[in-house]
Parts: C-alpha cells; structure tokens; sequence
C-alpha cells in the first residue's frame, strides 16, 4: 500500500504542476491534486478533503491571516502614498542611471525588504524602470528579471525581514526573524551580487547582438514630480524593522503584526499628503481583499499538503528527505526547494515544509534550529520561481507585457541558479561555523 501511495504523490504532485502552469485555478488545482492523492492512497475522500484539508487550510489561515492583513494594508498604503515609487526613485537618483543594471534590483529590494508586498513593488518600480532601460538602451525583455530578482530572492528571506517566507519557517523552529543573521545575510550578499553580475553578463551579450531598447506601443513614459522624499517615506519600513527586534529578556516587546501595522500607520501620518485621505477606508478595504485573495491560495496549497501529509506514504518520504545522509541542514533544504517549486510558490511551499518537518528537527540537536530555519527559508527562494511561479506569470505577463520565450531565461539565472547556489553556500556556512549567531 505505501508503493501505491507513494506513486499517488508522485502523480498528484505532477498533476498539481500541470494544473497551475495552464493556468488552472490554484483551489481547483489543489482540490484536484488532493483527490488524487486521497483515492490513490486508500484515504476515504470525504475524510481527507473534510478534515485532512480543511485542517490545513484553516490553520494557516489562523496562524498568518493578520501577517498577511497589515502587510498588504503597509504595501496598499505605500502605493496610495506614492512611498514606494519614492523609494524607487531615490535609488535610482543616488545610483544614477549609469548604474541603471543594478539600481533597478536594488530599489525593488529595498522595498521588498521592509515588508512590502511583492506586487506592490512591481507596480512601483516598473514605471522607473522603463525610464531607465530606455534612457541606457538596455533592453526591455530584461526588466521583468531584474525587478523579479531584487523583490523575490535575497531580500524576501533575508534575516529580520517581515515578508512571510521568513515568518514561516522561523516560526515553525521557535527562533527569531534575525536568526542565522552572519551565515544569512553573507548568502543572501552571494546571492545579490551573483545575480548583477550575471545580468551585466547576460545585458552585455544581447547589446553585442545588436538589442537596444524597443518600446511596447502600450509603454507610457511620464515622471510624476509630486512624490513625498525617499528619505520620509523609508522611515515607516526603517521603524517596522526596529519595532519587531525590540526585545525584553528575550522577548519580543510586541508582536510582529503590530510592528507591521504601526509601519502602515506612519505611512498615513508621514505621507498623507500625497494621497486622497478621503478615500483611506477604501483604501484598508483594498489591503483586506487583496490580503484575503493572497492567503486563501496559500491555504489552498496547504490544505493538499495535509492530505499528503494523511498518505501512507508520507512518514516514508519525510524520513528520506530527513535522513537522506550528510547534515540535515541539506535535506532541510531539498525539501523546502523541492516543495515550492512543485507548488509554484514560495510561502506556499513553506506552508506545508515547515509544519510537517520542524518538528523532526526540533527534536534533534544535531544542528541550531535558527540554521534550520535560515536554509529552509533560503531554499524557498530557488525553485519557486519556476515558470509556473504566480508572481513570476504576472511580473512578466501581467505587469511587464513579455513573455516566457524572451523574459524567462533572466529570471531563471537570476532567481533559481543564483538562489540555489545562496543556499549551497549557507549550509557550507553554518557546518564550518556552527557557532556564529
């Protein structure tokens, strides 16, 4: 029964892919994949999909709704403030456009870095970025992996940062936001400059082909001179960042999502003059929808990872992945990338790694749970971003107005080579340095 169990999973994680990549709803998709798994395995359907399912989506929901809420509220109002392209832009001035290749990452995660919502960023940083593509002749296919690059690798699993993919799993060990920070922020360095070199590399052999920069008929070029300064505006993200580190005997003062809601707070009282403060309810009603819209396909994808988790098979694959020989920290680390890469989605992924593995760890001492932790939200960063990826379809399709075939081979150096080489070199990290925080 396990054998057949175990080809279940196979099948239904192939089929869950399939689905996503066509563009398949993300709840019918994992629904689907879910029966699969269920029928396959000898689970009774009703059970699986009725507890099994809606055990995990539901507590996912529970324990990162109110992440999810104040972090879409903070990225909703450093749009409607205009704070995030501010942000962008003080980049970029202080960069110059000389250094157009890398200013566009940088920017982007700067702001990704203090918490804001990946899609909030893109739109901030897109406009700007066709200014300074255009103004350096570099070509436009390349826009979507240098923003992509500097929202969705390094900066959102970077330590201290409030973005989920570093909630979770730091959550799931016990550890703090900033744990691993020495071996952390070193990876995520790697990562970063690997990924503006090889893009000087990849920019300078299309120039040598004879590509420039050639404008969509849909492209519009205007700057907006009534934007708030950089400098004010980064001061909400700077304080969101301090107030989730302020600790007494070790504790944290207060809990990360009011950290977070103090930031969107001083966002509205920094900045309300660059925005219609009449419509500010709107505006939270916006934040909730789009807060809602984003975990409940999280929980969509977590809830079939309970039902696999229910699979005869399961407890046969977790010892694998655990005990697959070498540090734990490698299969940590292949079971996150694994995952998100499966399920196209960073948090998605660590939604259903983190709960069923943490606590295998968490009864071992073999090695520091913050490494633990800081690897798997590392790995999290390399394979999600494969072509099914939902940010990656819509920086590229949706925001961007490219396409796979001549925006995605950027990307794929940038945020799943650079990314997988990042995690590599954390684990060397933490087995030669055991010791360093």
């Amino acid at each position: 029964m396990v054998n057949i169990s175990m080809f279940g999973i196979i099948i239904s994680l192939c089929v869950l892919m399939f689905l996503i990549m066509r563009g398949v709803n993300i709840f019918l998709s994992a629904i689907t994949a879910a029966v699969i798994v269920a029928v396959i395995g000898g689970l009774d359907i009703y059970t699986a999909l009725k507890e099994d399912y809606m055990t995990g989506f539901v507590t996912f929901f529970k324990n990162y709704f109110f992440i999810f809420l104040v972090g879409a509220i903070l990225g909703k109002f450093m749009e409607a403030t205009k704070g995030a392209v501010a942000i962008a832009q003080l980049i970029i001035d202080k960069l110059g456009y000389k250094s157009a290749l890398i200013s566009i990452p940088i920017a982007a995660a700067i702001i990704a870095y203090g918490g804001v919502n990946t899609f909030v960023v893109v739109f901030a940083v897109f406009p700007i970025a066709l200014q300074v593509y255009r103004k350096a002749d570099i070509p436009r296919r390349f826009i979507p992996g240098a923003i992509y690059f500097g929202m969705a690798t390094f900066a959102m699993v970077a330590p201290d940062t409030p973005q989920i993919q570093n909630i979770i799993p730091t959550q799931a060990m016990g550890v703090p936001l900033m744990s691993g920070i020495v071996v952390g922020f070193a990876a995520c360095l790697f990562v970063a400059v690997f990924g503006c070199w090889a893009l000087s590399v990849m920019v300078k052999k299309a120039k040598a082909n004879g590509e420039g920069f050639v404008p969509h008929p849909t492209d519009v070029f205007e700057e907006d001179s009534n934007i708030p300064s950089g400098w004010l505006a980064l001061i909400p993200l700077l304080a969101t960042i301090i107030l989730i580190n302020l600790k007494v005997n070790g504790q944290a003062l207060i809990p990360l999502e009011y950290g977070v809601g103090i930031g969107a707070l001083l966002t509205i009282v920094l900045l309300n003059k660059y925005m219609d403060t009449s419509k500010i309810v709107h505006y939270l009603g916006e934040g909730v929808k789009s807060s809602t819209l984003m975990i409940f396909s999280t929980c969509a994808v977590v809830g079939f990872g309970s039902v696999v988790k229910a699979a005869p098979a399961f407890p046969v694959v977790v010892d694998a992945m655990i005990n697959m020989g070498g540090s734990p920290l490698i299969g940590a680390a292949v079971a996150s990338t694994v995952i998100c890469g499966i399920t196209g989605s960073a948090s998605g992924g660590l939604g259903i790694a983190a709960p069923l593995l943490a606590p295998e760890y968490l009864a071992q001492d073999a090695v520091s749970h913050g490494a633990i932790a800081r690897v798997m939200s590392l790995s999290s960063s390399a394979l999600d971003s494969l072509p099914h990826n939902g940010a990656v379809v819509a920086v590229t399709n949706g925001v961007c107005n490219e396409t796979h075939q001549a925006a995605y081979f950027p990307i794929f150096i940038l945020s799943v080579v650079g990314p997988t080489l990042g995690f590599i070199l954390a684990i060397i990290g933490f087995t030669l340095f055991p010791g360093l925080p």
